[in-house]
């Protein structure tokens, strides 16, 4: 088998631009009118649909790689390193820590040049330990010899399949210049066309011991942050992938085994990212339909019960309020609890359900009920 690096023409890319030039263009259409509507919104608003992005990204980006990362954790770590004021925020674990600080390194600072150091420092992050599960591992450089050949491998022992070889360790430090040097460069690219190209030659190249997808999907986004001139997220493409995760691999370890002929490779990618952003339509929806309901909440004054119930509501809420629930969450009493209800129904926050007596069953106004 020989592999796209062992070719004389590697790194040399090519592509049928006239073959991408729709989808790319769709792609672009797309990503203008997402962050046009995400434009039109306050502040507040995009910093929430922001942060709900990144933990889903951080997360998802993970879970491709069987990493499971608590939500929460994500969130409140995100949070902190944003300095957003977000209720609930409990202490996230140094490694979620680093995975948070090096997705933010790559989005919010994506226009700084990525560098070797850089790398390192994201690696060190991503593995504060100094292992990988129970695997001690170089941290913070390039992968050496003495780690064996980089190989992805998968099936029982004695008849595995190898789905790829990455280049031998002794030519990963002149690859990986070759890599920096191209993305420093400013060659007339369309940048979405440049994050599918370093994502597939950075994890071709698979540089470190571990986390090279997690880094690769990190570069990839920090080239869609300069795509869309702004650090807010407003689509996950990691979300995307893991929701395709078969797919992905497929296309892949495809290109790996073809030639530097990429435009299928690229094809796939632009799909990618384009459903991405046609996924991320629903979640600007909740957040639209979150700053019409908390309009109308705020034509009169509630206490600060009522707006904690309804954060709850908003956010992570199963199933249906009712007084004994209202009085629990909010810690207080049975009649202060129906008073608070009794009040959003008469506002048209909340809507009784159909029943009544001990079953009685509050939810919140949909959106064609305004």
């Amino acid at each position: 088998m020989t592999w796209i690096h062992e070719l004389e023409e590697w790194p040399n890319f090519t592509w049928d631009a006239n073959k991408l030039a729709s989808k790319l263009s769709e792609v672009r259409h797309r990503q203008g009118l997402l962050l046009g509507r995400m434009e039109g919104l306050g502040f507040d608003l995009r910093s929430e649909a922001s942060l709900a992005v990144l933990t889903k990204d951080v997360i998802k980006s993970s879970a491709i790689e069987g990493a499971h990362l608590d939500e929460q954790e994500v969130r409140s770590s995100i949070a902190r390193k944003l300095g957003l004021d977000v209720g609930g925020l409990i202490p996230a674990g140094r490694d979620v820590d680093g995975v948070v600080e090096m997705m933010l390194d790559a989005t919010t600072n994506y226009s700084e040049e990525l560098t070797a150091e850089r790398l390192f420092n994201w690696h060190t992050s991503l593995f504060p330990t100094g292992r990988s599960g129970m695997h001690k591992m170089t941290v913070g450089s390039w992968r050496t010899e003495s780690s064996g050949a980089m190989q992805v491998v998968s099936g029982p022992v004695g008849r595995e399949t190898v789905h790829f070889v990455a280049p031998a360790a002794p030519r990963v430090e002149e690859e990986m210049n070759v890599f920096l040097s191209w993305f420093a460069s400013g060659k007339d690219m369309d940048p979405v066309v440049k994050a599918a190209l370093a994502h597939l030659w950075f994890v071709t190249i698979h540089p470190f011991e571990d986390g090279n997808g997690r880094m690769a999907r990190a570069i990839a986004d920090m080239a869609l942050a300069r795509s869309d001139g702004m650090p807010d997220r407003f689509y996950s493409m990691s979300s995307q992938i893991e929701m395709e995760r078969k797919d992905y691999y497929t296309h892949l370890e495809r290109q790996q085994k073809w030639n530097v002929d990429v435009t299928e490779w690229l094809e796939w990618f632009l799909g990618c990212l384009g459903r991405s952003i046609e996924n991320a339509q629903s979640s600007l929806e909740t957040i639209h339909y979150k700053a019409r309901l908390w309009k109308k909440v705020n034509r009169h004054p509630v206490n600060e019960r009522q707006r904690q119930i309804l954060n709850r509501m908003l956010d992570d809420f199963k199933g249906h309020m009712n007084t004994s629930k209202y009085a629990r969450l909010a810690k207080t009493s049975p009649d202060s609890a129906l008073r608070d209800i009794k009040d959003f129904v008469a506002r048209g926050i909340l809507v009784q359900n159909p029943g009544g007596g001990r079953s009685t069953s509050y939810r919140l106004v949909r959106n064609d009920e305004f």
